[in-house]
């Protein structure tokens, strides 16, 4: 049971969103629009949109991006490859957290189902990550 309410939920997400937007950018602006960089940064963009759907439909104030100023850019294409991976196994992490076995808290419909599609996304996005680092090793 993760104890947090489903505004907090949905904050954290849409904050992994704009975080992982904001670096794939600057990953890009540093190295080359290359892939799967450029192909996962128009997905978060869709993320963040459904997350944004969610925010208004349960009358909520949508957090602003500030995630740029977070940013650490990897020095090269492999840290950056690795840096993709373990972001993407911490969201699959967050997403089981936030859907969770019997003890979780009930969730809205709309917002189990949208988390559902977000850590299906991950899994996809991890498995593309996984598979260029392999090229480097």
């Amino acid at each position: 049971r993760t104890g947090l309410s489903v505004q907090q939920m949905l904050t954290y997400a849409i904050e992994d969103e704009y975080l992982a937007r904001a670096e794939y950018e600057a990953i890009m602006a540093r190295h080359g629009t290359v892939r799967p960089f450029s192909n996962i940064i128009r997905a978060e963009e869709q993320h963040a949109a459904w997350l944004v759907d969610l925010f208004r439909a349960h009358g909520l104030a949508v957090p602003a991006d500030t995630a740029k100023e977070k940013v650490v850019v990897p020095r090269d294409m492999k840290s950056a490859l690795e840096a993709g991976v373990k972001a993407e196994i911490d969201n699959i992490a967050m997403y089981e957290a936030f859907l969770g076995g019997a003890a979780a808290q009930p969730l809205p419909a709309d917002v189990r189902a949208v988390f559902e599609r977000l850590k299906r996304a991950s899994e996809n996005h991890l498995q593309a990550f996984r598979t260029n680092l392999a090229r480097w090793q």
